[in-house]
């Protein structure tokens, strides 16, 4: 019977293995000192592969980063409202370290997650770099999370910043990263959801900030999903909201990181509310790629700014059955983390 158990475990991928000297399979973050760590990156550091980080209520001023051996680990805020447990930094892409080098759109990041088989439910990652309050600072872009993972699950998070909030990203050009936001909101202006993962926003609150201008106040996305691959980014059943101008945002932009010409953009926007702040052209052209040659369709989009037209491909009805969060994200191994 044992025999049995044992060889079950490995089938299932269980690892048989001890945990590293030191590590705990559950650790609570508490920054009262009421839990076995004060931050975020202590309890990272302390758990083992597969284990849970439970946070509780507070803003946790820091930078974080979960690497890739941390494989299957879980973030948890403890009351089950994303508002309650804050992982926050501010720094952008200009903002100088102490060498007096920047750090770039990557190194700004709040919460740089390497592992795959994440999960993070009930938190909130904000970048909270101010524009306003920095001048001096050129190079805005402000990540708040970006992600590189596979198998990667986000359950009832929130995604707050302006410009880059979030970095959906793979480990490598070429590589597969399937990431699953369900239930999420994700705030941002310029480029606010962007990079070369295999993304699902499965009913998804999506804020378009407004920037103050009457004409152009941003895009959503600026996928740069590899030529090769079918699939990048899905908003399924979702809304956007926005205070902006009639008419001033862009659903997205084809990102050509360095002008790689094999990343074409795949985004579908589907069944989701959009609201009148989105052109009735909404998509652009970007660092002198056409917005034309990339994988840009709606399908079944409602409210103010949904609408048809030569600048609005449709996604043809007998290919809607290929474009769903499970064909999104099933893969070779047929993972499917839809409910």
């Amino acid at each position: 019977m044992l025999k049995t158990l044992l060889v079950a475990s490995v089938l299932a991928g269980a690892s048989l293995a001890a945990p590293p000297a030191g590590a705990a399979a559950n650790v609570v973050v508490a920054k009262d000192g009421s839990g076995s760590h004060t931050t975020v990156q202590a309890g990272i550091n302390a758990v083992s592969a597969g284990g849970t980080i439970s946070i509780k209520p507070g803003t946790y001023r820091e930078v974080i980063s979960v690497p890739a051996s941390k494989t299957g680990i879980t973030l948890r805020g403890t009351t089950g409202k994303a508002a309650d447990v804050v992982v926050d930094y501010d720094n952008a892409s200009g903002t100088k370290k102490p060498d007096g080098s920047t750090y770039g759109t990557s190194g700004s990041a709040t919460a740089t997650i390497a592992a795959n088989g994440f999960t993070a439910t009930a938190l909130t990652f904000r970048n909270s770099f101010d524009r306003g309050a920095h001048p001096e600072i050129k190079d805005t872009q402000a990540v708040a999370v970006k992600t590189t993972g596979d198998r990667m699950v986000f359950d009832n998070v929130t995604f707050l910043g302006h410009q880059d909030t979030l970095h959906a990203d793979t480990a490598a050009v070429g590589s597969i990263g399937r990431q699953y936001y369900r239930n999420c909101a994700i705030s941002g202006d310029v480029d606010f959801i962007f990079g070369r993962a295999t993304a699902v926003f499965d009913r998804a609150t999506i804020t378009a900030l407004d920037r103050g201008s009457s004409s152009n106040n941003g895009y959503l996305t600026a996928a740069s999903t590899r030529r090769a691959n079918p699939y990048g980014f899905l908003i399924v059943g979702s809304k956007v909201v926005s205070s902006a101008a009639k008419a001033s945002f862009h659903l997205g932009r084809p990102w050509h990181p360095g002008g790689d010409v094999d990343a074409i953009a795949q985004v579908v926007i589907r069944e989701t509310a959009l609201p009148a702040a989105i052109k009735p052209a909404p998509w652009t052209d970007m660092s002198g790629f056409s917005w034309k040659d990339a994988r840009f369709f709606e399908y079944r989009n409602t409210g103010p700014g949904a609408g048809t037209g030569t600048d609005r491909p449709q996604l043809p009805a007998a290919q809607a059955g290929n474009h769903t969060a499970r064909k999104y994200l099933a893969g070779g191994d047929g993972w499917n983390p839809v409910r």
